[in-house]
């Protein structure tokens, strides 16, 4: 029949020789010696199937594989063993192995086994489902003689037929015959791409895909009635690995199982436990001796191996092998990572004109200079003492490495690096775009997730004795309220917390800061602001890692629980929600020190407490840029190295060993069994699952903020950026080739809404540096306010930020300007002098330096913008020479089609021009012969209407 050439179940004694077999010989004196050789001397069917990459007639290739648990209960393994030994039928290779619960015939006197209903329903819906998939035209071949005990496997094969259609449907773009010439650049452009050619030839991958093509095949979308049209010599070839298993998925999503109280799809069947796993094979080994050359060998050594991290990626090959949207993934890295060379390099120069002028800024010479002998005022009301402006030289010194005028410059640098940034991917997503045949590529809606489709029948059942029809029911924002509450609230409540441990962090620093303050050690009192800095940084890392991976369970549990219909909304509503709470957690404590911190502490004899007891922490004498730098300089590298690299490389390796011991408790295997070869589908079943292309990018616009956002207080965040992502691509291409399951390929031509996330984060970087730059102005030491010592009245005197002042007014007094020296301390704020009506309130000054610090701020900020979006306008999306050759393909499609119908135009004219012939001969015969031979003009006629 046909149904069982297509859907047959693998004998368990096809392998080798019959398993039965040899343990009669065994029985009748032959030793174990005897029966390895025997085995040895037969024929390895494995061999055959390419283990496990074909079916077991070596010729149909595997293009899915679904995974399923079974039980078998110890009786019914021993009834069936029972069975092989007496029945002679059961010596037969080609017997197929009976499904679980069923083929075994219970003896007299032996009790049924129990029954386990579960299991039932599941393979029930198993074999309604596959049975299904056979009537759609696939071919399936079940295999449960695996090395994993309990575990079955189906492999499934798309024949020619059903490739066709589905890709039709699909309206995938086919290479056709048709070739044609790719427009070449003339003059000095050619003699240009020559010497950058042979100069970038080195770092070139040794990929065939990633060669400079001259030609491109003209493609069209795939039609049956048009085969004519493609290149067909080789059909096995024709639709790659890759296409052949999105088809089969396609397939695989629309089928579905009715037995159920609902209609099930794939993904249901996967939530539901009635398959556990499915997934494509990937291509064959990448390692080991005698290994066929495939294109998971070659990405492996060409891309995914830390000795080539000096070579651009082959992101065709890894299109060809992965898919268009994780091709996009590593080319949006790729362009990434070049864009950040410019960037370092820039950040380089600003950081060593830094070290070289820092002998030459006058506020901390000022601050350095012991000549003036600064006498500052206590830092607390009771426990504090009086300190000397000396003492914080080396942080005015070390503040001047990252803040000096070049840093002005360096800002305005980022945000129009960042706009390039931006202008640069969209043209290279266009070259890809027309490299892949993508243009004119509309995504369609996709079908409706699982969740979706129960949430609707369980609607549509409340409702069935007032509305009979259900296949219009959907979800209204009504239905969906509780869900968006939630969602409100819980996001609120997130970022509450964030908010919540900062200020614990904030009060951990205070409490510390006042403990050594009054340590009874010098070295404890010298050393309280690294100590405590150091601290809070390290507290602040470990919390944002872990309320990192706490964020990314709560926002997918918030998108599930609004049930979005399609995969393509949830994946954008979870993007969302995990990227606002991942931003809220990773920024906020570096948002509080470059604005908050030293804001509102208040002055000597009436600072601000928390709990009227805790003074509110500020900034160091040099300002609180270093601590800034420090803190973003930790969290970063932090993240990057623990988070990004070590979980990335840890966690997947812990989970693969977990799952080998439990899969080697399982198994309870013999000598031979535990010498067979796995096949390809066990092998990859023992990889990691696919996660999504989330966590990736998730991790990289993080950095990306990092890179941008606060660029003014530490120049090198591009050099560490660039340094980690060197590492992170080939760490990424070596998790996808070896540790990962082939994910599905899955069609797009953009990154989708992480583009929009990237140039929010580039409009908010261009606000954020300029206002860093100007409320940290390079210049620290601000209006020094002289005020009474406590113990002794108070003098009208009040001096400004340049202290030439104050030494010309005494310049005569020598002797008072060493008294006043010991008579008066001084702290950074702009307040009115001691004689005033309203001493040491907020001055004028303060609030006209304000004013003018709003109004550059507009002034500046509208200007960065409008450069931005100048080199936005100035620079086209799609370049020249691909919409020419858009263009091009447009026109020679035309005439492809036109040629076609002026072919068949010329056929019917000539078929005209025969019948015209035709009848003239036959009128040309003479009556008599006409009426004699009836018969032969009868014929003559007719000759036409046969053609």
């Amino acid at each position: 029949m046909r149904v069982n050439k297509k859907y047959s179940c693998l004998p368990a004694e096809e392998k080798g020789i019959h398993i039965i077999n040899i343990r009669a010989i065994e029985d009748i004196g032959y030793d174990q010696h005897e029966s390895t050789l025997l085995n040895s001397l037969s024929k390895n069917p494995d061999a055959d199937c390419k283990y496990g990459l074909y079916f077991r007639d070596g010729k149909r290739k595997v293009d899915y594989i679904l995974v399923y648990h079974y039980k078998k209960s110890s009786a019914a393994k021993t009834l069936t063993r029972r069975v092989h030994h007496n029945d002679s039928s059961a010596r037969s290779t080609k017997q197929d192995q009976p499904l679980p619960g069923k083929g075994v015939q219970l003896e007299m006197g032996e009790s049924e086994p129990h029954v386990d209903y579960h299991e039932d329903d599941k393979r029930f819906r198993r074999e309604e489902y596959e049975g299904n998939l056979v009537e759609a035209g696939l071919e399936l071949e079940r295999d449960e003689d695996t090395k994993i005990h309990g575990i079955g496997f189906v492999k499934i094969h798309a024949p020619w037929n059903v490739l066709c259609r589905e890709a039709e449907f699909l309206k995938l773009k086919m290479p056709t015959k048709k070739m044609y010439q790719i427009n070449q650049t003339h003059g000095l452009l050619k003699k240009i791409n020559s010497v950058i050619q042979k100069i970038t030839e080195p770092i070139q991958p040794k990929v065939a895909e990633h060669k400079p093509q001259t030609v491109k095949r003209l493609s069209y979308p795939f039609s049956r009635e048009k085969q004519h049209l493609f290149d067909l010599s080789d059909r096995d070839s024709f639709f790659d690995s890759k296409t052949r298993s999105t088809i089969v998925y396609e397939i695989l999503k629309r089928t579905t199982c009715t037995k159920a109280k609902y209609s099930m799809g794939i993904t249901s069947l996967l939530a539901n436990g009635v398959y556990s796993a499915a997934y494509p094979l990937h291509d064959g080994d990448y390692e080991g001796e005698n290994v066929e050359p495939n294109d998971r060998k070659l990405l492996c050594e060409e891309w995914a191996s830390y000795g080539v991290f000096y070579k651009y990626q082959p992101i065709d090959l890894v299109r060809k092998y992965f898919g268009e949207k994780i091709g996009l993934y590593f080319a949006w890295l790729g362009v990434y990572t070049q864009m950040l060379i410019p960037a370092s390099i820039v950040g380089i120069i600003v950081f060593l004109y830094g070290c070289a002028t820092v002998d030459e800024n006058i506020p901390s010479m000022e601050m350095c200079d012991q000549r003036n002998n600064i006498t500052m005022c206590p830092l607390c009301d009771r426990t504090c003492s009086y300190w000397k402006m000396s003492s914080a030289c080396a942080t005015a010194r070390a503040s001047h490495l990252f803040d000096n005028p070049a840093t002005v410059f360096f800002s305005v640098f980022m945000a129009l690096w960042a706009a390039t940034f931006m202008e640069h991917w969209k043209r290279k997503q266009m070259r890809l775009n027309y490299r892949w045949d993508l243009t004119g590529f509309e995504e369609e809606e996709d079908h409706p997730r699982a969740e979706y489709e129960a949430k609707v029948l369980e609607k549509s059942l409340r409702k069935e004795h007032k509305q009979k029809e259900t296949d219009k029911e959907k979800l209204t924002w009504k239905d969906r309220f509780p869900a968006y509450l939630t969602n409100f609230v819980g996001i609120i409540f997130m970022v509450g917390l964030t908010f919540a441990i900062v200020f614990g962090v904030i009060i951990y620093r205070i409490s510390t800061a006042a403990a050594l303050a009054i340590s009874s050690t010098p070295s404890g009192r010298s050393s309280v602001r690294v100590t405590v800095t150091a601290t809070a940084v390290i507290i602040n890392l470990v919390v944002i890692i872990i309320l990192d991976e706490v964020y990314g369970c709560i926002a997918r549990w918030l998108t599930q629980i609004e049930v979005p219909k399609t995969d393509k909304n949830f994946e954008e509503r979870l993007i969302f929600k995990a990227f606002l709470l991942k931003f809220v957690n990773a920024y906020t404590p570096i948002f509080y020190v470059a604005f908050f911190k030293g804001r509102f502490v208040g002055r000597p004899g009436d600072y601000v407490y928390i709990f009227h007891s805790f003074r509110m922490e500020e900034c160091a004498p040099g300002g609180c840029l270093m601590e800034l730098c420090i803190q973003l300089s930790i969290i970063m590298l932090g993240k990057q190295l623990i988070q990004n690299n070590l979980f990335e490389i840890g966690i997947p390796k812990m989970k693969k060993f977990i799952r080998y011991m439990k899969l080697k408790r399982r198994r309870s295997l013999d000598h031979e069994e535990h010498m067979k070869k796995k096949q390809r589908y066990e092998v990859d079943y023992n990889l990691e699952p696919f996660a999504g292309l989330t966590p990736e990018y998730m991790e990289m616009i993080i950095q990306f903020g990092f890179v941008t956002l606060f660029v003014a207080s530490f120049p090198l965040a591009p050099l560490f950026a660039l340094l980690n992502n060197i590492i992170e691509i080939r760490l990424d291409a070596k998790k996808f080739v070896t540790e990962l399951r082939r994910p599905v390929a899955v069609r797009a031509k953009d990154i989708g809404i992480w583009y929009n996330i990237l140039r929010g984060i580039g409009k908010l970087a261009v606000i954020i540096n300029v206002m860093f730059v100007l409320l940290w102005p390079n210049h620290f030491l601000g209006y020094l306010i002289c005020c009474l010592n406590l113990s002794l009245p108070f003098l009208p005197f009040s001096f400004g930020n340049n202290f030439s002042i104050f030494f010309f007014l005494f310049s005569s007094v020598y002797s008072l300007l060493v008294i006043l020296q010991f008579l008066f301390c001084r702290y950074k704020d702009y307040r009115e002098p001691p004689w005033s009506e309203n001493k040491y309130d907020i001055s004028k000054d303060f609030w006209a330096v304000l004013a003018a610090r709003l109004a550059f701020v507009i002034v500046f900020q509208n200007l960065v913008m409008f450069m931005s979006d100048f080199v936005d306008w100035i620079i086209p999306d799609i370049p020249k020479d691909i919409s020419q050759q858009i263009h091009k393909e447009k026109v020679l499609m035309v005439e492809v089609f036109m040629r076609e119908e002026q072919g068949k135009l010329q056929m019917l004219e000539t078929w005209k021009d025969k019948d015209k012939k035709t009848g003239e001969n036959c009128n040309n015969h003479s009556p008599r012969l006409s009426r004699s031979h009836s018969g032969s003009l009868s014929s003559c006629q007719s000759y036409p209407l046969d053609v």
